[in-house]
This record gives structure tokens, C-alpha cells and sequence, in this order.
């Protein structure tokens, strides 16, 4: 399965289970690419007619999707190399079959000017990984005191703003910046948490956390949070989007913030799915994560949110903590996990547990997440550029964090045995990515 740089030559994919949710197209085919962009796609490419100067990828089969977009990943780089750089994060994405990121302005310095949006584009760009579109900070230095330059930043390249996983807590920064965004049409994204409710918790109130002696973090620090910028929302006419929703209650605002006709939308992550907060067990760190796992009610409902279409994107939230920052005293510990490899698996285990048909977990992470935030990814067309993922939906493997290709180890789903994975990744037609075996 080799690949070349020559643009001059064709690459014809066959065999191919071809599945692109945003035209709904589920058949066995083929699609052709020239150099950088998809040039045909279709059944008729699976004659077994050679093209002209083209190298033949055989499918066997397997499902060649759009290239995953996660819409919400701390890169590390500046700043934070030690815990993950553009490379590895690049490396792990693409593994996971991960075309397209989007990063979080949580870096140091801040993503709250032209210079460092303009470093991590560039960067990326040279690197040639999974490609990747930085957030702008909604305040400077993600102080949450004074409003960033929203405009410039926007026109700099920053598809939305957000101020990662730091609250923004004040009202009125949080209503300006709505209203200020409202002019420019462009989207707030929050991580809704009341610091005053979550203040000293560590995990989820409840009996397990009175069991361990841990201090909890109340279902309402996210429901109250969510509920307030609601209201904002209703203020200013501005957009909102609501990150890693974990609760049956903030999701249900949701549902009928949407009902209304509100723009309002949300994503939620792999581990608020698919663990509860028993994964905790004895004091087990690398399920520390913000927000912390709800209990098996929460889960539930955060399918069923899924399913009726509440929650619009699952994305990795891939958070990564070098080992020093993990290996403490539970309540010491940093929260958060890798998960830009796991975002496939476990998404795909919402089609393996029956909860909704392959195409359609598939659009949470390809079609879905690049609509909302205007990327020019996440489907399969002609004069696109050629970003794919083959990948073997049945595959079974074992999450084991010694062989993440993430810089940092610390996954909530380490020792989960899995079913689907990657075998190739091609981005702008090239091939990065070949999974073993």
C-alpha cells in the first residue's frame, strides 16, 4: 500500500465500503484521487477498470469514511511540550484516524493573539499530520476578566472562541462576549462548571465519593451553569455551544433551549458515555476527569441525548498530564485523559451496542462537528481535499496506554478491550498513517 508525492499520479481506492453522512451515501465503491483532492467517487469506480497512471488501493471491504474531526483537543504546544507537542498529538490523531483537529487556546502563551494562532497554523502546516484549526481565547491570558479581540482573531483563523477548559464565570464578560459575537456571527464555546459549586471537589457528590473521602462535585456546578448562559443566549441573540455535557438535567436544557429555536448546541465526550464514576474504583487517577464521571443515570441519559440528537458532536476531549501530574494522591492529581486514539472505538460502540446505525455514529465525528464550526472537512466530494480514513469497524484491540502514541499515557479507558480502529489515514491525499498487521 504504497503512496507517492507525484501529484501526476492517481490514487483509485476499491472495494470500498464507501459512508459519507452528509449525503447519507452507505455502498460499495470507489473513489479516485488526484493528487490532493477526490477527483470521482462511486460504484462505477469499483469495475476493475485500471485508470490511467493510477496506483490501486485495494479496501477489501473495509469502510472508507471522511477523516475524523474532533472538535475539541489540548495540543500542549506552546507552552506545555512536556505533557504533548503538535507532533505527537499530530502522530496520535492520525492513528486514531483523526484528520482534523481543533485545539484549545489553553497553551502558554494563550491563544489571545494573532502571533500564537498564527505559530500553532503554521506549525501544523509543516508538521503535514492531521490538520489543525486553533480556538481563540474569549479573554486575554483566559483571565476571565477582559474580552480578547474576537474580530482579529476570527480574521487571523480562529473558528471559534472559547476559553478552554476555564469557565467563563463572569456574567457580563460572558454577555459582551456573546453580544460581541452575535455582530460578527461567530460561535462561544463553554465549559460549563459553577466554581463555586465544583470549589475542593475532586469527582462526582455521592455515595462513592463519601466512600472513598473524596470531595465531590455536584451534578449542579454544570446544570446552573448551563441554565444561566441560556438565559444569556436569550439576551444577546448570541451562539453558544456547550462542551463535555455529562448530565441528564444540563442535557435536557439543551433539548429544550433547541425546542425553542435558540442557537444553542453541544457536544459530549467518549468517557461520559460509555464509563461511570465507579471507574473511579480505588482512587484510580487517569479517570480524574473534568467534568468528573457521573453516575450510571447520567450515562444513560447522555446516550439517549445522542440518540434523539440533543448533543450534535462527540469529541476526544484529549487532555494529556505527563505522568508527575498523574501519578499523586487522588485529589492531587490533574484531571484529564488522552483520547484523540479512542475516539473512534468507543464512538463505534454506540453502534455495536445497538444504540444507532454505523453512518450515524460516524457523522458525530466527521460531518457533524466540521458543520458546525464551518470547516471545509468531514465529507466525502469531489474537489475536496482528499482526507480519509479507511477503517475496520470489527477490529478488536486492547487500549493499553504503553502503546498510545500520544507523548502522555493517561487514558480513562487503558486495559478496555475495543472493536474498530484505523488502517489507514490519508491526508491531502497522502498517506500518513498504516496500521500494522
Amino acid at each position: 500500500m504504497a503512496t507517492t508525492n507525484n501529484s501526476t499520479l492517481h490514487t483509485l481506492y476499491i472495494n470500498a465500503r464507501l459512508i459519507d453522512p452528509a449525503t447519507g451515501r452507505d455502498e460499495i465503491g470507489g473513489i479516485l484521487c488526484d493528487g490532493k483532492v477526490i477527483s470521482d467517487i462511486g460504484p462505477h469506480l469499483n469495475d476493475g477498470k485500471p485508470r490511467a497512471n493510477s496506483q490501486i488501493i485495494n479496501c477489501k471491504g473495509h469502510c472508507l469514511v471522511p477523516g475524523l474531526v474532533d472538535m475539541r483537543a489540548h495540543l500542549g504546544e506552546p507552552g506545555e511540550e512536556h505533557k504533548e507537542t503538535l507532533e505527537t498529538a499530530g502522530r496520535s490523531a492520525v492513528a486514531g484516524g483523526v484528520t482534523t483537529i481543533v485545539c484549545l487556546p489553553n497553551t502558554e502563551p494563550a491563544i489571545d493573539d494573532m502571533s500564537v494562532l498564527e505559530f500553532v497554523a503554521r506549525r501544523a502546516r509543516k508538521l503535514g499530520l492531521s490538520k489543525v484549526y486553533p480556538y481563540g481565547a474569549v479573554s486575554k491570558k483566559l483571565e476571565g476578566k477582559e474580552i480578547a479581540e474576537l474580530g482579529m482573531l476570527s480574521e487571523a483563523g480562529a473558528v471559534a472562541f472559547t476559553d478552554g477548559f476555564k469557565t467563563i464565570s463572569d456574567i457580563q464578560l460572558m454577555l459582551r462576549a456573546l453580544s460581541y459575537a452575535k455582530t460578527f456571527d461567530l460561535l462561544i464555546v463553554q465549559h460549563p462548571e459553577n466554581c463555586g459549586l465544583s470549589k475542593n471537589g475532586v469527582m462526582n457528590s455521592g455515595e462513592t465519593a463519601t466512600r472513598l473521602g473524596l470531595g465531590g462535585i455536584p451534578r449542579y456546578a454544570e446544570i446552573i451553569m448551563v441554565e444561566r448562559d441560556i438565559r444569556l443566549v436569550e439576551m444577546s441573540g448570541g451562539k453558544i455551544h456547550f462542551a463535555h455535557l455529562s448530565t441528564s438535567d444540563a442535557i435536557d436544557c439543551v433539548r429544550k433551549a433547541k425546542a425553542r429555536g435558540l442557537p444553542v448546541t453541544c457536544d459530549t465526550a467518549p468517557p461520559y458515555f460509555a464509563l461511570n464514576e465507579l471507574a473511579v474504583g480505588d482512587y484510580r487517577t487517569f479517570a480524574k476527569l473534568s467534568p468528573p464521571l457521573r453516575k450510571e443515570e447520567d450515562r444513560q441519559a447522555v446516550i439517549e441525548g445522542l440518540k434523539d440528537g440533543t448533543i450534535d458532536v462527540i469529541a476526544s476531549d484529549h487532555t494529556p498530564q505527563d505522568e508527575e501530574s498523574k501519578r499523586l494522591p487522588f485529589s492531587e492529581a490533574a484531571a484529564g485523559g488522552v483520547g484523540l486514539e479512542t475516539l473512534l472505538p468507543i464512538t463505534l460502540e454506540l453502534y455495536h451496542n445497538g444504540h444507532m446505525k454505523l453512518i450515524e455514529a460516524l457523522n458525530l465525528i466527521t460531518h457533524r462537528p466540521a458543520q458546525l464550526l464551518g470547516l471545509k472537512a468531514g465529507k466525502l466530494e469531489i474537489g475536496r481535499r482528499a482526507d480519509i480514513t479507511i477503517l475496520d469497524p470489527e477490529r478488536g484491540w486492547k487500549v493499553e496506554d504503553k502503546t498510545l502514541k500520544s507523548k502522555s499515557k493517561n487514558s480513562p479507558f487503558d486495559g478496555r478491550p475495543v472493536q474498530g480502529c484505523a488502517i489507514q489515514t490519508i491526508v491531502d491525499g497522502r498517506l500518513v498513517f498504516q496500521a500494522e498487521g
